[in-house]
């Protein structure tokens, strides 16, 4: 039970991993535990990786496929914004069945902008508001996604993936400045890929032979409408989704 006084409830002080478990098995892991502990380092909180370890795989019921969230609080403690003198976090993790997704998305863009000069934009806090908010507009348009640009305009991210578009045979993602998360399957990509990070227009997309999603649960999806555009399947999709 979460105190009523928890920090993560009452301000958003914290941060989340969303994991894959296959089987019992937590493929990446080692990836989401660096990345919530370099974003405890940036909220200077403190974090026990043996624990969150620990907690994570406690988590898992058995045989299948679950996602794994694991979630840190700040924990409670201060009047109004001010963190107690030394915070003790609250650390715990879920799972929930998660069926693997085979068919593209559809998406729009949305109309809720992604605030790039928000140092949060680039963490995995409990502050996801926004991202509610894009997803809530997609549900009411009847698609799967949206894709959220930034208060300059520029492409940033669906609500809870990472974007890819293919242009003339290259790669290209938004580069993290334009207020976007650095995923896990982002990272794998790029080491896979020559992927050109960019701050582009939306226009980009219109010119796009393609547009993919990735997340540690999708892996990659395309995205077969966006809009009024359709895309036809692409085979270097198709092969990065084999990949990855």
């Amino acid at each position: 039970m979460i105190p009523q006084n928890d920090r993560g409830l009452l301000l958003g002080d914290g941060l989340f991993e969303t994991l894959l478990a296959v089987d019992g098995d937590l493929p990446h892991l080692t990836a989401h535990l660096d990345r919530m502990a370099a974003g405890c380092a940036a909220l200077d909180l403190p974090f026990d990786r043996a624990e969150a370890e620990r907690r994570v795989r406690d988590a898992i019921p058995g045989e299948g496929r679950f996602a794994v969230r694991l979630t840190l609080t700040a924990g409670s403690g201060g009047r109004g914004l001010d963190r107690p003198a030394v915070p003790l976090p609250r650390l715990f993790a879920t799972a929930a069945p998660s069926e693997p997704v085979v068919e593209p998305a559809t998406a729009i863009v949305a109309t809720t902008r992604r605030n790039e000069g928000s140092p949060a934009s680039r963490l995995k806090t409990l502050s996801y508001l926004d991202n509610v908010l894009a997803r809530a507009e997609a549900a009411a348009a009847g698609v799967d996604e949206a894709v959220m640009l930034n208060n300059r305009g520029e492409v940033a991210c669906a609500a809870a993936a990472n974007l890819f578009w293919i242009e003339g045979g290259r790669f290209f993602t938004p580069r993290l400045d334009c207020g976007v998360l650095a995923g896990i399957t982002r990272a794998r990509l790029l080491a896979l890929e020559a992927v050109e990070e960019v701050a582009a227009g939306v226009e980009a997309l219109d010119r796009a032979e393609a547009v993919f999603l990735t997340n540690s649960l999708i892996g990659v999806r395309p995205i077969a409408r966006l809009g009024e555009r359709v895309f036809a399947p692409h085979p270097r999709v198709e092969q990065l989704a084999t990949a990855c």
